[in-house]
């Protein structure tokens, strides 16, 4: 969680915030199928649902007040890779800063899965 004072007070933003915020200008980006999160019983990795998006985002908080975003995603297939994790990675470091006004240090994406079809 991080906090941001100013002359009228404080605001504390939850990590859930920041998930929800960065898994969805991810997935919004061109060639993203959506967000991904590896089941535990048969080890694959599995589409996640809108409302569930925030599984396939981990945010690490710094102690200088900067946050580092992991994605984990799945991406249409014939798509170029370093393009879209390119794309993806301005795309969330621009969104999150501009709506919680928090200084992002990384955007980490992991591609775990391309969609076939």
């Amino acid at each position: 969680m991080i906090r941001q004072n100013n002359e009228h007070g404080s605001v504390r933003v939850s990590s859930g915030v920041y998930t929800d915020i960065a898994g969805t200008a991810a997935s919004n980006c061109f060639g993203v199928k959506g967000m991904a999160a590896r089941s535990v019983s048969d080890g694959l990795y599995h589409l996640l649902r809108k409302e569930s998006m925030a599984k396939g985002v981990k945010v690490e908080f710094h102690d200088d007040d900067t946050i580092s975003i992991d994605l984990h995603i799945m991406v249409d297939n014939g798509v170029n890779l370093t393009a879209v994790g390119a794309s993806i990675i301005e795309e969330v470091r621009y969104v999150v800063t501009k709506c919680t006004g928090t200084e992002v240090r990384a955007v980490n994406v992991y591609i775990d899965s391309m969609m076939i079809g």
